[in-house]
This record gives C-alpha cells, structure tokens and sequence, in this order.
C-alpha cells in the first residue's frame, strides 16, 4: 500500500506537470506553433505510456512471480526481458525514423518528417526505463519508479519551454522550435535512464546479466510482454490516442472543407487548447477514484462479494461526482479560463463541448483500474480499440461539416460509447447500477453551481470591460465559489454516506465540516 501510494503520488505530479506546460508553451509558440507540437506529441505519449504503465506493469508481474517461488537469481529472466524490449524497441524506432515522411504526409504536412524522426528516437529508451522499473516494482521498491518519472516530467518540461523560449526570441521558425520542443521531450527520457541505471547498480546484487539464455522461456516472456503489455499500453493511452487520431485526418480534413492551409492549422491549435483541460479535470477525478482500486483488488481477492460490490459503486460515484463537478464547471466558465490561460477566447464554444470528455473519460480509467484489479487485461484494451476506431470514422463524418465543432463531438460520442461498453460489462459481472436519487442529488448539486457561476460571470460581463488579468478573477473566483457550493450541496444532501467518505482521500475532513455545520442536525 505505501509503495502504491507513493507511485500514485508521483503519477499524479507527473500527469499534473504535463497538463500545465502546454499553457506557457503555448503563450511562448502562439496556435500554429501549439499545432506542430500537438501532432507529434501523441508519438511520444505512446513512448510514456509502454514505459510507465505497459512494460513494467508485466515486468514486475514476472519478477513477482520469481520471487515467489523462491527464485533468488534474476539475471536470465532480465536479460531476456531486456532483449525482447530492445527488439521491440529497435522495431518501433526504426518504423517511426524510416516512415517519418509517410506519417507526416499521412498527417497533411509534410514538414513534421524532422519532428517525427526526432520522436523516433525516445524509443530507444524504452527497454532500460520498462526493464528498470518492473524489476523494481516486482520487488515492491516503488521509489526508483517515483524518482525517475517527476525528475524525467520536469526535465522535459524545462527543456520543452527553455528551448522553445531561446528559439523564438532567436528568430527561428516554428518547425525548428517544434523540433527543438520534442528534442527536450527526449532528454526527460534520457535522464530518466541515467537515474534508473544508477539506482539499478547500487543495489550492488546484480553486477552483470551473463546468464545463459532460455530459449523456450523466452518465447513465453515475448508473448507476455507482446500481449499483456500492448493490451495494458492501449487502456492507458486512451487520450494520447484520440489525439493522435485527431492528428492524422484532423487537419486534412479541414483543408478538404476549402480552409486553407495556414488557418487550418491556426484552427487545429485552438483545437488542441482543449487538451489541458481535459488532462488536468481527469487527473483530479481519477486521483480520488482510483485511490480505491487496492481496496478492490483486495476485496476481489478475497472473494468478499458484498464488499467488492460497495467498493466498486464507491469508485464509480467519487468519479461521477469529481468528474460531472469538473465538465459542468469548466462548461460554464470556459470563456474566461480561456483567456486566462491562451491569451482569448477563440474557440470556446467548441472547447465546452470537448470538456465533455472530462467525464466520460474519468469514468473510463476508473473502470479500466478497477477492472485491472480484477485481473482483466484485454476487453478494457478491445473497448478503448472500438471507440479510437469509432472516433477516427466520427471525424471523417462529422468535421468536412462542422469543424473542429465536429471533432469534439467526435471525441464525446467516441468515449460516451467506451462508458457504455464498460457499464455493460459491469451488469453482465453481476454488478448492481447506482441508484437514479445519487444521480439527483448530483444534478440538484451542478444545477446550483450553475446558478452560482452564472450570476458571477454576469458580474463581469455588466462592467463591459474584458482583459486578460480580468479574466484571472473571473475564472479562479468562479472555481472557489462554484466548487464551494458544489460541494456544500453534495455534503448536506448526503451523496455519501460516513463510511464512504471515510475511504476517499481527504473524506474524513470533508465529513467532520459537514457535521459541524449542520451540528444540530446530527445532534452532535
């Protein structure tokens, strides 16, 4: 348990630092500059994702595994995990390098091929970073992990926005800004693996990998970490996905509707404005909801049917109450947010209709976690398939009429069908629905954080004046009020009850304010 909470603690920093770079980066680059960055970056989440939460994820698995039957020599099992990630490794880098102008012109432009090749080579990372961690968290040693992903977040964030700064006040074009963007991006990697060696070496247990190679187990182990861990990478990367969805036909797309060349890609990065939203408002939802997928875990392991059950509905209703809270919220004040962080207001309209995906997609990793604990790995992976597949159809259909409107609602419709599926799956396992009074009780509670904004937001628009420092209070005092009331009304109509609270971070606290408010009530 403390070893989970301190990878969830860094998980969320890291997901929290990647969400909040794009606002300065963007301020530094302007939309178009936004633009050439967004289309390669998905590339590169892919790379974040095998190696934070797909290899290692198995890794510790296999090594747990070693562990358990009393196994005390790893070295044959790392070094034939090592090579089969190198080979992986060495296929992806060389597939991305190689195909950099066919995926560019796939893209609709052209002059990405330099900043797909320079993606390409973060793959290479990738089987020290996945081998490291896995050995580490299959013996339960979460710091290593923890360590190297804030410090490769944050060298990569610093590198992004000091390269991407010097560039442009050097007079250099926005290509080679983005260029010098992703080649920050692959320095967090690089140092992300310095960190790991040294950790990996101080151990002083393993001082080379010579073992002879198990030729049979190492077709086990490929078939594993080829399996087990794409499946466990492909519900993890249900955002990096969509985006790279968004990036391939998006902006060709908009060309074909007889937008030009330029303003199609100034569209396409207001567009991706909508990203930070969407990874900040999922962070906070998930943070508190997944907190319960151990208790799950547990609880599914020893088969205590009616507390799985209350455990199971608790993390649904934390993800529906945090993640509705965050849609509606940033619905109602998207226009100032906007402003506040991307210098105006174009394309909030568009923006509030993405913010949607808040919800649904805070549903979906939380019923990705919890079904995870259960041991299913690849139906969450086949549902996350069908919806990028839903969403890359969605967008030739729904964009050449209405924009980047049309890829909102792409992206909505996608992941409202991944929910659906999830859901499904719930019943078919015997797993009772939420009551429709929590459902009412959440509504009454988002209905009067609605009429508390918009008596707000009116404030402002009757003074007539519109900047952007004004925009800062109108958007931060909009989330304290509008939070407040929201969760002021969640507490008194009794959404959770005691217990409920009591297992969710910072419930107990939340709970004690209840009852000191409405003391009498409780006659305490």
């Amino acid at each position: 348990m403390k070893g989970i909470v301190i990878l969830t603690i860094s998980s969320i920093i890291t997901k929290i630092l990647s969400a909040i770079y794009r606002v300065p980066f963007q301020n530094i680059v302007g939309d178009i500059g936004f633009y050439i960055y967004q289309q390669v970056y998905p590339l590169y989440g892919i790379v974040i994702a095998l190696a934070t939460s797909g290899f290692p994820v198995v890794i510790s698995r296999l090594v747990a595994e070693r562990r358990a039957s009393g196994e005390k020599d790893y070295r044959s099992l790392m070094k034939m995990i090592f090579i089969v990630l190198l080979s992986i490794a060495l296929f992806l880098f060389f597939l991305i390098y190689i195909g950099a102008h066919e995926i560019a012109q796939s893209m609709g432009d052209k002059r990405l091929s330099p900043l797909i090749q320079t993606v390409a080579f973060s793959f290479l990372f990738l089987p020290i970073i996945s081998t490291v961690r896995g050995f580490f968290q299959g013996h339960g040693e979460m710091i290593p992990t923890a360590f190297s992903q804030v410090l490769e977040q944050t060298v990569r964030v610093a590198g992004i926005l000091l390269f991407s700064f010097f560039m442009v006040k050097g007079g250099f074009s926005l290509y080679t800004t983005g260029k010098a963007a992703i080649i920050g991006s692959v320095c967090g990697g690089l140092v992300s693996c310095i960190v790991l060696i040294t950790f990996f070496y101080k151990t002083n247990k393993y001082n080379h990998l010579s073992n002879a190679i198990e030729w049979r187990e190492l077709l086990r182990i490929s078939r594993i970490l080829l399996f087990e861990g794409t499946a466990i990478c492909i519900s993890a990367i249900l955002l990096v996905l969509f985006q790279l969805i968004d990036s391939l036909n998006l902006l060709s797309l908009l060309r074909e509707s007889g937008i030009s060349s330029n303003d199609a890609k100034t569209i396409k990065g207001i567009y991706d404005r909508g990203q930070p939203f969407l990874q900040l408002g999922t962070v906070v939802a998930t943070s508190f909801a997944l907190t319960l997928v151990p208790i799950i875990t547990d609880e599914y392991k020893r088969g205590q049917r009616i507390l799985l059950e209350e455990k199971v509905q608790l993390a649904l209703k934390v993800s529906t109450i945090v993640g509705a809270g965050a849609t509606i919220g940033l619905i109602n004040l998207i226009e100032p947010a906007n402003t506040m962080l991307f210098e105006n207001k174009s394309g909030s309209s568009v923006l509030a209709v993405f913010s949607l995906s808040i919800l649904f997609s805070t549903a979906i990793l939380t019923m990705t976690g919890i079904f995870q604990g259960f041991g299913y790995v690849y139906f969450p992976a086949i549902y996350v398939g069908i919806g990028g597949i839903l969403k890359y159809f969605t967008n030739e259909w729904f964009v050449p009429h209405f924009g980047t409107m049309g890829a909102s609602i792409s992206t909505v419709l996608s992941l409202f069908v991944i929910t659906v599926l999830f859901l499904m799956k719930l019943r078919k396992l015997k797993f009772h629905a939420i009551s429709f009074p929590f459902y009412g009780k959440v509504i009454v509670g988002l209905g009067l954080m609605t009429l508390v904004l918009r008596g707000w937001l009116y404030i402002f628009t009757s003074c007539g004046v519109v900047s952007r420092k004004l925009s800062i209070i109108e958007a931060l005092g909009g989330v304290l009020f509008g939070g407040i009331v929201y969760l002021l009304t969640i507490l008194y109509l009794n959404v959770l009850t005691e217990n409920e609270w009591n297992l969710i971070p910072f419930g107990r606290k939340l709970f004690a304010i209840r009852k000191k408010i409405w003391r009498d009530k409780y006659g305490t």
